[in-house]
């Protein structure tokens, strides 16, 4: 019987997706200094899950506030609603000419919020119409592994995949086509780390919404 019990389990434990323990991945610039935004996302060889990042939680939302956007990056699943909050004495006209993602929120005043629906993966720059210095992106994935980098330039994957998968980082300011680095890699049972190094451009003074 205890034999039985052992043969049932090996089998549940082989046809279970493998789970690595978390994944760190430390982005910085060509002088050794942490990257802050950068987003990294993980696609496995074998087929990725879908959905909302592990550990992200809902609801979704980019404030304005202080005449920028709160928060500069924001990442979110395909399908989600993301609201558009103006916690300023001003009125606001938030908009996108990014191809994920095209939209206009007209002229709205403090206290009031707007939403919208992001449908298509992919990278949306945000702009005001009225404050040509705000600026923010929604970056939208389709896979469940994805995390942003913090001021110490470390982006934190739960439960990262084992095995190959492919790995995208992006920056706004990133010196490549499509302001990314796509590597694979081979993510150990344990979870672990791995580094990376990116060429950054200045932050613009002013909004450029090409991409």
């Amino acid at each position: 019987m205890r034999a039985l019990i052992l043969s049932a389990l090996a089998a549940l434990t082989l046809a279970s997706p493998a789970l690595a323990g978390d994944l760190s991945v430390i982005v910085r610039n060509v002088q050794g200094q942490p990257v802050k935004d950068a987003v990294v996302t993980l696609k496995p060889a074998s087929g990725g899950a879908a959905g909302a990042p592990i550990s992200f939680t809902w609801p979704y939302s980019v404030a304005q506030q202080n005449i920028s956007f709160n928060p500069f990056v924001l990442i979110v699943p395909v399908g989600s609603n993301v609201t558009f909050p103006n916690k300023d004495n001003v009125r606001h006209h938030v908009y996108s000419f990014s191809p994920t993602k095209k939209f206009e929120l007209k002229l709205y005043g403090r206290d009031e919020s707007r939403s919208v629906v992001f449908d298509k993966a992919g990278v949306v720059a945000l702009g005001c119409n009225i404050h040509d210095q705000m600026i923010a992106y929604v970056v939208v994935v389709d896979t469940a592994y994805a995390a942003k980098t913090g001021a110490d330039g470390v982006a934190l994957i739960r439960n990262a995949p084992a095995g190959n998968t492919a790995m995208t980082v992006w920056q706004p300011y990133m010196k490549t086509a499509r302001n990314q680095v796509v590597k694979t890699i081979a993510v150990p049972a344990a979870g672990g780390r791995q580094e990376i190094s990116v060429d950054l451009r200045p932050a613009p003074g002013a909004m450029n919404m090409i991409h």
